[in-house]
């Protein structure tokens, strides 16, 4: 082997490096003739950006969550579950309108999804909608509800709290806790949460009818009533 000569290896490599670039140069206005590649296509499912965006919310990593619920509904609109996945996302955050958009989407692609029906109504309470249409969309979802019928019920409870129906807001909650196994504490908690709240409601309103009632029967002081004129003598 010789010895490596310096000053023409910097040569060689100038000229390499020069070659290089014209090779480039010549490939890029060859490509320019050449058909465009096709379009990016997602390598996964709605399904699995699903799955995936649900690990990375039960993992904390939120936006990242998000972008995969948002790839979701893209590669599949009519993916009924993909939107109900992201309005309860944006619920969690408070975003409303954005959460009722999602619903209303799943509702299209489903119309007899019980819980997109179910989740809609809850967004319309939370964000002060209107309490007929929360109303028509928990008892819509009722009868294909299944297993979230407690959830229906406890929703359609609070509607009726809402609207000061408190005797059918009792028996809504009767009802849910009676189809609720006794070991599963969390819907538990929820419906007697939301029996305190009948209760205290409809001990509040009886207050309130009390005093309004106390107040038309009191006689006013002096005997006389406000509008009455005595009479010089």
């Amino acid at each position: 082997m010789g010895i490596t000569d310096t000053a023409s290896t910097a040569l060689a490599g100038g000229f390499a490096a020069r070659a290089l670039a014209l090779a480039l140069a010549g490939l890029l206005a060859g490509c320019a003739g050449l058909p465009r590649p096709a379009a990016y296509r997602d390598a996964l499912s709605p399904e699995e950006h699903l799955r995936l965006g649900t690990s990375y919310e039960a993992q904390g990593l939120r936006q990242e969550a998000l972008k995969q619920y948002q790839a979701a509904v893209r590669g599949g609109p009519k993916c009924a579950e993909c939107w109900v996945v992201l309005g309860n996302y944006e619920f969690t955050d408070g975003r409303f309108g954005e959460a009722g958009a999602a619903f209303r989407k799943a509702l299209k692609a489903a119309p007899q999804h019980s819980g997109a029906a179910n989740n809609l109504a809850m967004t319309l309470l939370a964000g002060k909608g209107s309490l007929a249409e929360a109303e028509a969309l928990a008892l819509q979802a009722l009868p294909n509800a299944g297993a979230l019928r407690p959830y229906v019920l406890d929703t359609l409870a609070n509607v009726f709290l809402r609207q000061g129906r408190y005797a059918e807001a009792a028996a809504a909650i009767d009802e849910a806790e009676a189809g609720t196994p006794a070991d599963n504490a969390p819907v538990r908690s929820q419906l007697l949460e939301t029996r305190k709240n009948i209760t205290s409601a409809r001990a509040e309103a009886s207050d309130n009818s009390g005093r309004e009632s106390g107040m038309k029967a009191a006689p006013l002081a002096g005997g006389e009533p406000a509008t009455a004129s005595r009479k010089s003598e």
